[in-house]
């Protein structure tokens, strides 16, 4: 039976991610390919759908919209905040994308806009209201191990290196 990308295994894929206009926004293109443990959340929800049942050697193209990538645009996500809250050393600049710490762990916010002392922030995924197209093919396939499980990433090449 020929191995398919399925719940645990880790699938080696080539792709190019594009948005609608054509725009490619990532590809494994000169990286070589990506691996991926299916099943635990490490590519987003839509992705991993459309790849379930897949064979080595098959191509995918599919497109997802918002609702089954980086979610609608949350408006709600978009705040003010004073610029003293940020470490004095910090360059701020519109466009740049932060980390930091909060109670639910690591999130990212890009700069909107700065207006003297108040910085505009959105909590927002860049991507998020966006339908975004890929093009992928499956390198290999195979069964993962008990430690990338319980990691919940793949290891080795095109994989999280420890």
């Amino acid at each position: 039976m020929a191995k398919k990308v399925e719940q645990d295994s880790v699938a080696l894929v080539n792709y190019t991610g594009t948005f609608v206009d054509g725009e490619v926004f990532d590809s494994s293109e000169g990286k070589g390919p990506l691996a991926f443990l299916v099943g635990h959340g490490q590519m987003i929800q839509g992705f991993e759908q459309e790849m379930l049942g897949a064979t080595i050697g098959e191509k995918r193209e599919f497109t997802l919209t918002p609702d089954r990538a980086y979610g609608e645009r949350d408006e709600d996500a978009v705040q003010k905040i004073d610029h003293n809250q940020f470490p004095e050393e910090m360059q701020l600049e519109v466009g740049m994308i932060v980390g930091a710490q909060s109670d639910q762990g690591p999130i990212q916010f890009s700069i909107k806009e700065i207006d003297g002392d108040m910085v505009t922030v959105d909590f927002n995924h860049q991507m998020a209201g966006m339908t975004l197209k890929f093009r992928v093919e499956v390198i290999d396939i195979r069964p993962a191990s008990a430690e990338e499980i319980l990691h919940g990433h793949a290891h080795g090449p095109g994989g999280v290196q420890h």
